[in-house]
């Protein structure tokens, strides 16, 4: 079986001898090329991954139980403040379409469409008291994703990607896994490295397609090896004529690192990829059997468990390969009947499918890491752009609500079985509305536990020391183990 070197050595004088040299030099390197390695004390966590549900799920319909809006269902609503809505989605309050029950030793209530999660409550430290700055997709899934609300600012995995390097050379540092039907507000912005070096920036995989990473090998039946280490030795021949003439410019750097990779990954990836040879109790668990999963009667399609289930499956393989940061996006189908968090006109409807399949495959991925003793060292955090109003809109669906909303946080030295900060009686506002808790203070704790003071992990930009917390955060002790 050919080795990672002797491809790398028969892929041409020009391209093979700079990366098997690069790799050489690596060897004796403790950080991957453009990272700086920055360690501020001891870790609690090596890698993290990310599940953000686009178009804003609603807390009030999945974690956050709300017996005032049982009780009060249908009645007019009434803030006792002048509340200002996207949508003017100030109908009737309205109780969630979905039953909750108490789940775990500490009791937690969920609701029935995020039942699987049951399983793992008990390893989960929920945050109630989130608040954003906006209403506006686009600029709110910005401020989560990179702790900004306006572009040209890395993604939270590319400022990890550049602080901490690559746990395995042959495969990315940042995987993002967007949903198959499209992007979330933003796209690829979302996890672009900006002014990092651009090697820190995430690298799409979609695992339904039939080509999960595009132009990883060659397509045409007229590319050879011969014709593809030429045309490789000619691209190294004209990236050294470019450097010579701008000395400095990272980019020839990065784009070289970029075809060290992907020599790696031809030989890496396909068998991270493969599901096929994972057990059939592992498959069910991600239901990715649907003889063997159970859905409940309303949900429809099944479908959904399988598209999350593949991803949360696929990323679990990228872990425990030393793949540092995986981030998994859920929700951008604007299709009939759409499949979108963004649920103004049917939370049932919408909410439903996406849900369970959520549930199902982040129970199992929260399982999986643990009975391999991956958990301890990873964090998985849950997270959306904004909430949704406790009052109707159209009837059956909600509006959007920045005032307050769920995060939650697994793994890596976080508590479990806890709840910190509350929502108030609505799930309108945060219970104390002068210490909520920002996105600002998890991407602070997660650096944290990286072993990352978020304060000194700085890149001086346009005159400014640059930061993933910009000026703010605090780091939540109270849900640290």
């Amino acid at each position: 079986m050919t080795d990672r070197r002797e491809f790398l050595t028969q892929a041409g004088s020009g391209f093979g001898a700079l990366a098997l040299a690069a790799m050489l030099q690596e060897d004796n390197c403790a950080a991957s090329p453009g990272a700086v390695q920055v360690l501020h004390h001891p870790p609690k966590a090596k890698r993290v991954v990310q599940l953000f549900m686009a178009g804003a799920a609603s807390h009030v319909d999945l974690w956050d139980h709300k017996p005032f809006l049982e009780k009060h269902h249908g009645e007019a609503s009434d803030f006792g403040e002048n509340v200002e809505t996207f949508q003017n989605g100030l109908g009737p309050w309205m109780k969630s379409p979905f039953e909750f029950a108490p789940y775990g030793q500490t009791g937690k209530m969920l609701s029935d469409v995020v039942k699987p999660m049951g399983e793992c409550v008990d390893d989960i430290a929920f945050i109630h008291n989130m608040i954003g700055k906006t209403g506006v997709h686009s600029q709110a899934t910005y401020l989560q994703a990179t702790g900004f609300q306006r572009p040209g600012f890395p993604g939270m995995g590319a400022w990890v990607s550049y602080g901490l390097g690559s746990i395995n050379e042959n495969l990315p540092t940042f995987v993002v896994l967007p949903d198959h039907r499209g992007f979330a507000s933003n796209g690829p912005k979302n996890w672009g490295s900006a002014f990092l070096p651009a090697s820190a920036q995430g690298t799409s995989i979609f695992p339904q397609r039939e080509n999960p990473i595009e132009d990883l090998m060659p397509q045409a039946d007229f590319a050879t090896q011969d014709s593809d280490a030429a045309g490789l030795a000619m691209l190294n021949r004209l990236n050294r004529g470019y450097q010579e003439q701008r000395p400095g410019d990272s980019r020839l750097d990065a784009r070289i690192r970029a075809y060290e990779l992907a020599a790696a990954m031809q030989l890496s990836a396909p068998e991270a990829m493969d599901i096929s040879g994972e057990p059939e109790h592992i498959l069910k668990m991600y239901g990715l059997d649907r003889m063997g999963a159970t859905y409940p009667s309303e949900i429809n399609p099944p479908e959904e468990a399988e598209y999350f289930g593949r991803k949360c499956l696929t990323a679990r393989r990228l872990l425990e390969r030393g793949v540092r940061f995986v981030q998994i996006w859920s929700g951008n189908d604007n299709g009939f009947p759409r499949r979108n968090w963004d649920s103004h006109e049917d939370i049932a409807r919408d909410h439903g499918p996406l849900a369970h399949g959520m549930a199902v495959g982040t129970a199992a991925l929260i399982k999986d890491l643990k009975q391999r003793g991956l958990l301890e060292d990873t964090i998985v955090l849950w997270t959306t752009e904004f909430g949704r109003m406790p009052s109707s809109q159209a009837g059956k669906g909600r509006d959007h609500n920045p005032y307050v909303f769920t995060n939650w946080l697994c793994g890596g030295g976080i508590q479990g079985g806890i709840s910190h900060g509350e929502s108030d009686q609505w799930g309108y506002k945060p219970l104390d509305r002068l210490n909520p808790t920002q996105v600002y203070d998890i991407h602070a704790t997660i650096l944290h536990q990286l072993g990352i003071d978020h304060t000194k992990l700085t890149v001086r930009h346009d005159g400014v020391d640059r930061r993933l917390t910009d000026v703010h955060g605090h780091v939540i002790h109270e849900i640290l183990s």
